[in-house]
């Protein structure tokens, strides 16, 4: 899949491309890991382009504009002094006689992020970077500025937590809540750029660690305390329900202290994931956590006492 970001002024068509699977076991794909805390991925960054594209690319938005009745007297006139600094200004003739020592450098947009104030941030003109050197601005493409527009693309399964009961409880009879190896499994995504003489590559994972409970009431309580139910060292969470375990206490689950009545209750299971990245030359490093959670109904009923007379 390659990103799209094709806009008027000093913006470039992404060339980064990215491939990589869904996480999960036969569920579908329901939406994106959500960082922790306040970090996000960049919204815009710089890529490289050669000499003769840059050249290509101004040539034809200028035309494009200048040539275009609709468009305001001011559009084509931004649109003549931002070609002339290229083509006959601070420059000449794009550096089309340098295209052997270096290339421009544009910015890009997420092009799913548009309406996100950070994704114009990076309003540098295109500039030029001589062959080995790296570009002095933030957000310049690198291994780790890929792999973390790779963590953008991380896609998460809607899965649902197995539960005994299932669906259907009682009150004060706790449920146990668990899932199996096979559930969650790690999920990666490769983002790649290769132009310009720049062929560099990212691989961002994500591998589930925890899962956290909220029952949907306060009238609840969670096994543990916290509701967080760390992954097991086989990698499942939780324990299985089994006949005999009927007066356990499950490592991780819920007991509601009060019927939901004619309704049911909302169960929010949240994974939360560890993400790290490695990339071209060795780099590599951990990102922030991510977390997708998913809800299910859930059903509590009062236990039914049963009256003999004699």
């Amino acid at each position: 899949m390659k990103a799209s970001a094709k806009q008027s002024g000093h913006t470039l068509e992404s060339r980064i491309t990215y491939s990589g699977g869904i996480g999960g076991h036969g569920g579908t794909s329901s939406g994106n890991v959500t960082p922790v805390g306040n970090w996000t991925p960049p919204a815009c960054w710089y890529e490289p382009v050669s000499a003769a594209e840059f050249r290509k690319k101004v040539e034809g938005d200028y035309d494009e504009v200048v040539n275009d009745p609709r468009q305001p007297n001011y559009a084509k006139s931004a649109t003549g002094q931002f070609r002339d600094i290229y083509k006959d200004g601070k420059y000449k003739d794009y550096n089309l006689d340098k295209a052997d020592e270096g290339n421009w450098w544009v910015s890009v947009q997420n092009p799913n992020r548009l309406d996100d104030p950070d994704a114009f941030t990076c309003s540098e003109l295109p500039f030029w970077v001589e062959n080995g050197e790296t570009p002095a601005v933030k957000n310049a493409v690198t291994p780790q500025v890929l792999a973390e527009l790779a963590y953008n693309r991380i896609t998460l399964p809607d899965t649902e937590v197995t539960l005994a009961p299932k669906n259907i409880t009682k009150v004060n009879l706790p449920t146990w809540a668990w899932l199996d190896r096979a559930t969650f499994k790690d999920v990666s995504v490769t983002a790649a750029l290769d132009v310009a003489g720049l062929n560099i590559s990212a691989t961002t994972t994500a591998k589930p660690v925890s899962l956290k409970l909220e029952p949907g009431t306060s009238d609840a309580e969670t096994y543990p305390a916290s509701g967080e139910c760390r992954l097991n060292d086989d990698d499942s969470i939780g324990s299985p329900y089994a006949k005999g375990k009927a007066g356990q206490i499950p490592p991780c689950g819920i007991k509601y202290l009060r019927s939901s009545g004619d309704g049911t209750y909302k169960l929010r299971a949240t994974i939360t994931w560890a993400v790290s990245w490695t990339g071209t030359g060795g780099a590599g490093g951990d990102l922030p956590d991510g977390t997708f959670g998913t809800t299910q109904d859930i059903t509590v009923q009062e236990i039914q006492s049963v009256n003999r007379s004699n």
